[in-house]
This record gives C-alpha cells, sequence and structure tokens, in this order.
C-alpha cells in the first residue's frame, strides 16, 4: 500500500480503554498541502467507519477518486493551498494502519481475534501521537463525519488545548441502540459465514466475503433516505422487461446492493469490520463525564476554549439531526462558542461525501472565521 507510514509507541506502549497496552504499532498516513513556519495550518481529517487516508487522490485499491474531493483540494473549503491536510487510517483498520489482519510480534502470525478491541479514544489516542511525531503542537481544526465525527468530539475532549477548532458532521455523542443493533447484524453476517474460521480465515487461506458483502448491504441502506433510495431506484427492474419469479436480482436497488457488497469485500477485511462498529457501539462521550454530556466539554470545570461547527443533514435517520443538537445543547450549558446548521437535503447520512454546496458553503465560513481568529494568512486568490 503506498503513502506514509510511521511506528508509534515503540519505547512506551500506549495503553488502551480495555487496559491492554500496545506498542510498536504502525500508523499509514497522508498529507496534503504544506505546512507553514509556525505549524498554526494543520488539519486533521477523521474518516468514517469504512473509509480510509485516501482523501484527496486515486484510490490505490478501487481507482476511484478520494473519498473527499468534493470538499478537500485546491481552492475548495478545506483548502489544500492553505492548510495542512492530515489523515491516517485508524487504528484497527485494515489499509496500512495495523488491525487484526496483521502480524503479531509475538507469534509471527495474523492477529486476528487475539488483536486488543480498540474505542474511539484508543484511535484518537494513536492520532494525537501521530501529530506529536509530526511536531504539530495545537492542531488548527479536526474535522470529519459519521464515526469521523465522533473522533473530533473525543479529540476536542481528550485534548482541548490541542485543537482550536472542531468540526463534528452527522455524528452523535454515543452510538445509539438502534445503530448498535445494525450492527449486530453485520457482525452476525460475518461470523455466520463458514469461511470466517472463528476469525483465522488469513491462516485457513478463505475470506469470508459472503457474509462481509452482506454486512455492508445491510449498513449500506442505512446511508441513503427512502427518498434518494426512490429518486435512484424506484421499483424499476435490472435489465429486463418482466420480474423472473426468482430470487435473482430482478430490481435495480438489489443490483445495486449486491455490487456494493461484492466491491467492498475487494478492499476491507472482515476482522477489521468487527473492531471498528465495535469501537463506535462503545463511543459515549457522557460516560467518562459522570453521566453528564455538558461535563464533557467543561474540563477541570472551565469551559472548553475549543470552537465549534456542528452540521447535520435533514434526512439522515442514522444520525438524526436531533443528534447534534443534544451535543449542542450540551455546549451551550458551558457557555462554549458553537454554531450549528441543518442542511435540507434528500440525500441521507451520505450527504456531508456528496456536492452539498449549503454544506461546503458553512464550512468555508467557519474555517475563514477560525482563521481570521487564528491568526493565519488570508486565503490567495485563485
Amino acid at each position: 500500500m503506498p503513502g506514509k507510514r510511521v511506528r508509534l509507541a515503540v519505547d512506551r506502549p500506549m495503553r488502551l480503554d480495555s487496559g491492554i497496552e500496545i506498542g510498536g504499532f504502525q500508523i499509514a498516513y497522508q498529507t496534503y498541502g504544506t505546512l507553514n513556519a509556525d505549524k498554526s495550518n494543520a488539519i486533521f481529517i477523521c474518516h468514517a467507519l469504512t473509509g480510509d487516508h485516501f482523501v484527496v487522490e486515486k484510490h490505490p485499491v478501487t481507482g476511484k477518486p478520494g473519498w473527499w474531493e468534493m470538499l478537500v483540494g485546491p481552492g475548495k473549503p478545506v483548502d489544500t493551498d492553505r492548510y495542512f491536510i492530515i489523515c491516517s487510517n485508524v487504528l484497527g483498520g485494515c489499509l496500512g494502519s495495523t488491525g487484526p489482519k496483521d502480524a503479531d510480534p509475538a507469534t509471527g502470525r495474523p492477529y486476528g481475534l487475539s488483536f486488543p478491541v480498540v474505542t474511539i479514544g484508543d484511535m484518537v489516542r494513536a492520532q494525537k501521537l501521530l501529530v506529536e511525531h509530526l511536531g504539530i503542537e495545537k492542531l488548527f481544526c479536526v474535522i470529519g463525519g459519521s464515526m469521523g465525527g465522533m473522533q473530533v468530539l473525543q479529540w476536542a475532549v481528550a485534548y482541548p488545548e490541542s485543537v482550536f477548532a472542531a468540526v463534528p458532521i452527522a455524528t452523535a455523542a454515543r452510538h445509539s441502540a438502534q445503530n448498535i443493533a445494525f450492527h449486530e447484524v453485520g457482525r452476525q453476517a460475518i461470523m455466520a459465514d463458514p469461511n470466517w474460521r472463528g476469525g483465522n480465515y488469513l491462516l485457513e487461506g478463505t475470506k469470508p466475503e459472503a457474509g462481509l458483502a452482506v454486512a455492508r448491504m445491510a449498513a449500506h441502506i442505512t446511508y441513503l433516505s427512502e427518498a434518494a433510495l426512490h429518486r435512484k431506484f424506484g421499483r424499476n427492474l435490472q435489465d429486463r422487461k418482466a420480474v423472473t419469479y426468482g430470487f435473482d436480482a430482478d430490481f435495480q436497488v438489489e443490483s445495486y446492493l449486491r455490487y456494493q457488497g461484492a466491491a467492498f469485500v475487494e478492499r476491507f477485511d472482515a476482522n477489521s469490520y468487527l473492531y471498528i462498529t465495535r469501537a463506535m457501539d462503545y463511543f459515549d462521550l457522557a460516560a467518562d463525564a459522570g453521566g453528564t454530556l455538558a461535563n464533557a466539554f467543561r474540563p477541570g470545570g472551565k469551559t472548553t476554549p475549543v470552537r465549534f461547527c456542528l452540521a447535520s443533514f435533514s434526512s439522515d435517520w442514522l444520525f438524526p439531526t436531533s443528534e447534534s443538537r443534544a451535543i449542542v445543547h450540551a455546549l451551550n450549558a458551558v457557555a462554549a462558542n458553537v454554531s450549528f446548521v441543518e442542511i435540507e437535503t434528500d440525500k441521507g447520512h451520505d450527504a456531508f461525501l456528496l456536492d452539498e454546496p449549503e454544506f461546503h458553503q458553512v464550512i468555508h465560513g467557519f474555517l475563514e472565521g477560525c482563521a481570521e481568529h487564528r491568526g493565519l494568512s488570508a486565503r490567495r486568490a485563485r
């Protein structure tokens, strides 16, 4: 896999939330743009569940464009002519960072299920080590959507003095029961595949492709809205004029989901899917703050210094606007600096990855305001 890599926690292992220590793990990352002289223009992008660190370049596995090229790039809201962009594959991932498919140094064999369970907090601890490795004391901004938004919130709560601004998008302060349930369906599909082999499929030369594809299909439905599905597919038939009275993909929506599942297994590891979905399930910012979310934004009894901008999408039923409002209310309760917008769209949860001009304008405006307060030079004319 191309890209940058670094081994972290080599001399001093990193303690995970589970209590296990892990050292000498690898983090894969990419950077875009140029770090300025005082290292004040760094933006850390946190990727979502099935994302990776290839934000604005051709993906080395799929050959597709970077997953956030709509928002990030020269002259775009997250301007690579102005900011230094960092994005890493999360700990537990499968695109270069240490995860369950990698070799356990103690045995030389793939970790499989012996890999320690990681949390969103653990992922962010690893990211903090990476940022320190790059010599950056304070990030200008941390931004991300969905699971990336959870990481943004964790950054702001765990390291408030190391983050100037935070942009959590289409996310929540804790994973809901409904979302945990969807994840469990996906995990059970993987583990029910006979080729999973108790998580040892790499050793046994198999791959739970069918189970992983079903997991992806179920999850993908949650990323779209009913309106988006109807607009895209309706009840249109796939390459035929009449139903077959069988179980082939008669409808376009069936064919689409099967394609999404088949494409996913080519680039993602099944055990990583188990681990990363579990990390999202365990996420609960209020749990470590006495059960009160507002307390999470009051470190040491003082209001968080981080500037926040939250964005949600009207048709997102996976992380509905009510979840973002709960975070905003908690921030308001401690008189934090926070702005919020709900974008009207019928594109569902995936809207943050798509062409949404109003959303892009919000991000541009927020970053411009933060740059002015931070004393960053004005955007260069194009």
